[in-house]
């Protein structure tokens, strides 16, 4: 039954946002500035998964910088990343959640992707029967782990709000039912429709680099199915890089198994080679802004499978970590070899310009989901 606003002194929705880490903060974004705009929503963020760690980056300040408060920030990691930790660290997230949600009332909880403390946050509502929202359900990454959480945490959820048409066929798929499954396209492309991005004089201010250059903006994240293709991962794309002499900025990777010795030999290498740049986070504005003026796109993140289409900008995927995810023409598949990378990079230059067009909506994604809210959560 739907809740009538007008009926309670204080009836805003409570809702709680989990957020685990940079790559899911910047999609939601567009979505917490929205839900703070609407009279009828208490949004509350939860922090947790790498957000408070300084090895990460930090990245609890994004949400500080602009302008928003975390309710709750969870320290639940254990201090390194193997198959037990991450097991142990799944084991401590559930913990300090219980207390969360025994704490509060929330009718809605958002939970974004397929990230392990995701699952584990999520999975420790399920005896408080709390609703739970799922973005970017029905996905598949066939080269990591987080296909079975991701999964799991669209059997848990109620509201289903995926990024293709492909997705929410597999949504309703796996739940058996259409109902509230809901195709409103990709949140993350609401960024890219209204920041206003920087331009290469100021990126050169900020990150100290001169984007006049062709440069690649890279992201290797490691395969988690097969984790053994890791060393050869990370060797072949330093290979590649060298080979093909580009200035290169990298974005480290996020808390997987074996996330440390990648790290370590991302950074290594660019204290040898004074064209490659490391962070561990740029943030929304800077990243997006990277992406705008960078040559193409390399490694194996979800961003360039998504987002890098709104930019008219190639992609060099390597491996299997996003094999099975719907994908555009811009998407350049590539095996984990630096001899076949360097040659997709410099087919690049004798390609067509890219329209821009993205499978994965048009920017206005939050809209479609608070519209959606109210119609399940309000009388009109």
């Amino acid at each position: 039954m739907k809740r009538n606003p007008l009926t309670k002194k204080e009836s805003k929705i409570k809702i709680a946002l989990l957020t685990a880490g940079r790559s899911d903060y910047s999609i939601y974004l567009p979505l917490i500035k929205k839900i703070f705009s609407e009279k009828y929503f208490d949004l509350h963020i939860i922090a947790f998964g790498s957000h408070p760690y300084e090895e990460f980056g930090r990245t609890i300040d994004f949400i500080e910088n602009d302008g928003f408060k975390a309710s709750y920030i969870v320290k639940a990691l254990e201090s390194d990343f193997t198959s037990k930790s991450i097991a142990i660290s799944m084991g401590n997230t559930i913990k300090e959640f219980a207390h969360i949600y025994e704490k509060e009332s929330y009718e809605l909880i958002f939970a974004l992707g397929d990230r392990f403390e995701m699952f584990a946050a999520v999975s420790a509502s399920v005896p408080f029967n709390i609703q739970v929202a799922h973005l970017h359900g029905g996905e598949s990454t066939l080269g990591a782990i987080d296909d079975k959480f991701r999964h799991a945490i669209t059997l848990i959820s109620k509201y289903h709000f995926t990024s293709t048409e492909n997705h929410a066929k597999k949504v309703t798929s796996l739940i058996g039912s259409d109902e509230f499954v809901y195709n409103v396209g990709a949140l993350a492309l609401d960024n890219i429709k209204d920041m206003q991005l920087l331009s290469i004089d100021e990126l050169k201010k900020e990150l100290e680099i001169d984007f006049t250059k062709p440069t690649l903006l890279a992201t290797i994240h490691p395969e988690t199915i097969n984790i053994n293709a890791n060393y050869r991962l990370v060797k072949e794309f330093i290979k590649a890089v060298e080979l093909s002499e580009y200035q290169t900025l990298i974005t480290l990777p996020n808390n997987d198994t074996t996330n440390e010795f990648l790290r370590r030999e991302l950074i290594k290498f660019s204290e040898t080679n004074k064209n490659v740049f490391v962070f561990d986070a740029l943030g929304p504005l800077k990243y997006y802004s990277c992406m705008k003026h960078c040559y193409a796109v390399i490694g194996n993140s979800s961003s360039g499978i998504i987002e890098a289409a709104s930019f008219g900008k190639y992609v060099i995927n390597i491996g299997d970590r996003q094999k099975g995810r719907d994908r555009g023409g811009n998407i350049i598949d590539t095996p984990i070899d630096a001899t076949a990378i360097k040659k997709k990079i410099e087919q690049i230059k004798e390609m067509p310009e890219l329209n821009k067009k993205n499978i994965y909506g048009e920017g206005n994604t939050s809209d479609k989901i608070i519209s959606i809210l109210k119609s399940n959560f309000l009388l009109d």
